[in-house]
């Protein structure tokens, strides 16, 4: 009887030990899942960012090309005034 019980016992125990790593399994692939989209949301920002620096930069350059033309015409018109 001695001998049955400990079976039991170790059927017990490898079932644990089973359900055990059929756990911690399933837990880590849910943690990786959501490490995955949370890396995915911060490459869409990311994306959106570089977009947003590109046209930033580009806007910078019109005002300035536009500075530069009102001081021609500014300069131009005081010429003009003086005459």
């Amino acid at each position: 009887m001695s001998e049955a019980v400990l079976k039991l016992s170790e059927l017990r125990i490898s079932v644990a030990v089973g359900a055990a790593v059929l756990i911690q399994t399933a837990l880590a692939l849910v943690w990786s899942g959501s490490a995955a989209e949370r890396l995915a949301q911060l490459e869409r920002r990311s994306d959106a960012t570089a977009e947003l620096v590109v046209r930033t930069a580009r806007l910078e350059e019109q005002i300035l090309a536009m500075r530069k033309q009102l001081e021609r015409i500014e300069t131009k018109l005081d010429v003009e005034g003086k005459r």
